[in-house]
């Protein structure tokens, strides 16, 4: 049987560091800080659950970032 792949590490950030930023602004930090995949995605959208090591996601709501969660 194959070994199970590792993980790259994540950035040593708080997702909480982005809130109240403007949307773009967050997006470019974030890839800035070592973040491979970073989204963006409207107040109540429905999205799988499935946590990806390496993504960190924002809500956006008017152009500013209203919650930040990894994965």
């Amino acid at each position: 049987m194959a070994p199970l792949p590792t993980p790259a590490a994540e950035p040593q950030d708080e997702p909480d560091c982005y809130l109240g930023l403007a949307a773009e602004d967050a997006e470019r930090r974030a890839r800035e800080r070592g973040w491979s995949t970073v989204r963006s995605l409207p107040p109540g959208t429905f999205i799988t659950m499935e946590y990806l090591a390496g993504r960190l996601n924002f809500e956006v709501a008017d152009g500013v970032v209203k919650r930040c969660w990894k994965g």
